[in-house]
């Protein structure tokens, strides 16, 4: 029969046995050896009477647990002893003082150590140590006695023991060697003997054994193995799609690239597969017209792209006439927060300010002048801007072609010059009435710190005058370029306007020249015409008109070897008089038949009427 405290002791057991499975949960180091002490006392083991009883029961050593898994990132290790798992009941208070009791075995008895000295001492835990040193042991303890008193712990593997009163003992899991350390420090006695050879003090303490790394090698292998897995296969589930593969070459698949081709929100698309296609080598004599479609329909998109383009440049020009816009308004905002400054540091209303406030209006004062101007400059360097891209646009013209000259815009361009001199005309007055003010109070006052102040503003006006003269200097010569320009574009319209006239003129005298030579020619043939048989011979013409006419009718048939219709005929003679009629030209050819003969062409719906110029056939025969 076990006494009461020894029943309430294997209850703890059940309950408790295992706390050392997992050291993550209670925050203890494995190789803290007064925290596993504190641990073992806590699982109350109690004597055992009985031959082969365990210290704690096997319901709480699990076999398969792993303390190791922790080492995978994102699964949490699994502790049998979490409260509310429905395992085992939660933890008893750690401040209850648990005391070590004497263990009784079949073959010997523990004595457990004297509670007040300090915890036995144990080297560094080795990964995956399952081997145990067991040191101090009696002569006369045998392997049997040994394996009685530590298979309590777990099952145990294999015993080596040495002659010199140690021995190593390795167990089948980790956490059946913390469970062992829990008897270093106990007493053992072998039955009832007081011999000095049947007594021993138990010191166990890790062992380093080369099986043991062993296998720890090989399950950290493993562990690692699953872990390149589980990455493998995250990557390629979160690894973005691969392309669409593309179709090979067929006319079916062509007709369907073709009707892409033509829609602008599929053309990026088609084109990738018009290139590939031509690429690979699709192209041969039986589908070049299909690919030549194809790349007909990609040029149809340039038109498109250009269209694009100019709206855009059309946005991006009245974006910059609004910027300029805007920051003209900004700068004459500028000039009138100037011009109140301007007003308030003139005497009538200087003196009433005190020196504080003098200082202040001079800060902003200033601080405003050098906004202004930067805005004055950058507004300068968007005119210049555009200035440039102006002249850049007259000069790319063909010479030949007339030069047109926006005489609208270079007034204008002209005018905000002129304004700008006379704003800085104004500014310069009015720096100089500041001078003199100034001079008028340094007469006035001693030499005071506000003297001296003054000095300074007065060199500092002295030097923005003087800047401002430079800046009118170049505005000056600026202006006087733009009307040298001017003067120039002018003139060279009146010499584009004096070399057209002469054009003109030129124009006039080569075809009155052409109507002489036709006019020759016309009467050469007549005179042919009235050399010949006068039997045959053709009617006389009643006018001069009508001379010219057949001139003129002649040449056009000359050039036309295979004849014209009368239509075609009479559309030429509108352009020269738009008073004469076909009927009355009809009338003329045929007058002349030995000039002019009238011939039918095609069949049927297609039947033509045309007439062909023959003098020279009749001349050949002759």
């Amino acid at each position: 029969m076990l006494p009461c405290s020894c029943v309430s002791s294997l209850a703890a057991a059940d309950g408790l046995g295992s706390i050392a499975i997992d050291t993550t949960q209670l925050n203890m180091s494995v190789t803290d050896p007064t925290a596993w002490a504190t641990a073992m006392n806590n699982l109350g083991m109690v004597p055992v009477g009985l031959a082969g009883q365990q210290l704690v029961t096997d319901s709480i050593c699990v076999p398969g647990f792993d303390p190791s898994l922790s080492m995978m990132t994102g699964i949490t290790p699994i502790n049998p002893m979490i409260p509310g798992m429905g395992l085992v009941p939660p933890p008893p208070p750690t401040d209850v003082p648990v005391v070590k009791e004497i263990i009784h075995c079949k073959s010997c008895t523990l004595f457990p150590p004297n509670p007040n000295l300090p915890p036995p001492s144990t080297r560094e835990r080795p990964p995956g140590c399952k081997t145990v040193f067991v040191g101090g042991l009696p002569e006369n303890a045998t392997e049997e006695i040994i394996q009685e008193v530590f298979e309590q712990c777990g099952d145990i593997t294999a015993i080596r023991k040495s002659k010199k009163n140690f021995c190593h003992i390795r167990f089948a899991e980790e956490f059946m060697v913390d469970k062992a350390l829990y008897l270093s420090g106990y007493r053992m006695r072998l039955g009832s003997s007081t011999d000095k050879k049947d007594s021993g003090r138990l010191h166990v303490d890790f062992a380093q054994a080369r099986d043991d790394f062993y296998e720890w090698e090989c399950k950290q292998r493993m562990l690692a193995r699953e872990e390149r897995h589980r990455r493998k296969m995250e990557e390629d589930r979160l690894r973005p799609p691969s392309p669409p593969a593309i179709m090979h070459y067929s006319e079916h698949e062509a007709a369907l690239l073709a009707e892409k081709l033509k829609d602008d929100s599929k053309f990026s698309e088609a084109i990738t597969v018009l290139l590939t296609w031509i690429e690979r080598g699709e192209v041969n004599r039986r589908s070049a017209n299909q690919f030549y479609s194809m790349v007909q329909s990609a040029n149809s998109h340039v038109r498109r792209l250009m269209n694009e383009k100019a709206a855009h440049e059309q946005e991006m020009e009245q974006a910059k006439e609004s910027f300029k816009n805007a920051l003209t308004g900004i700068l004459t905002q500028f000039e009138q927060i100037v011009a109140v400054f301007n007003a308030s540091t003139r005497q009538k209303a200087w003196d009433h300010f005190s020196k504080a406030q003098r200082k202040n209006i001079d800060i902003w004062r200033k601080h405003s002048e050098e906004l202004r101007n930067a805005h004055s400059e950058q507004l300068m360097g968007i005119r210049r801007e555009e200035e440039m891209e102006m002249s850049d646009d007259d000069s790319d013209d063909n010479p030949t072609k007339k030069l047109r000259v926006d005489d609208s815009a270079l007034a204008a361009q002209a005018y905000a010059l002129k304004e700008e001199n006379d704003s800085l005309r104004w500014q310069l007055d009015a720096y100089r009435n500041e001078v003199e003010l100034l001079k008028q109070e340094k007469g006035q006052l001693f030499r005071t710190e506000e003297s001296l102040t003054k000095d300074q503003q007065l060199q500092f006006l002295q030097q923005t005058m003087q800047g401002m003269q430079q800046q009118l200097l170049s505005i000056q010569e600026e202006l006087n370029n733009k009307k040298s320009e001017l003067e120039q574009a002018k003139e060279e319209q009146t010499h584009t306007q004096a070399m057209l006239k002469v054009l003109q003129e030129q124009k006039q005298t080569d075809l009155i020249e052409v109507n002489t030579e036709i006019n020759v020619l016309t009467v050469a043939l007549v005179n042919q015409d009235r050399e010949k048989t006068s039997e045959k011979r053709s009617p006389g013409l009643k006018s001069e008109k009508e001379a010219l006419l057949i001139g003129i009718i002649s040449t056009f048939l000359h050039v036309h070897p295979f004849g014209a219709n009368i239509e075609y005929l009479w559309s030429y003679m509108q352009q020269l008089d738009s008073r004469i009629s076909a009927n009355e030209i009809e009338m003329l050819l045929m007058r002349l038949p030995r000039m002019f003969k009238q011939e039918f062409t095609g069949v049927g719906a297609t039947l033509e009427k045309r007439w062909k110029f023959c003098a020279f056939e009749g001349i050949k025969t002759v």
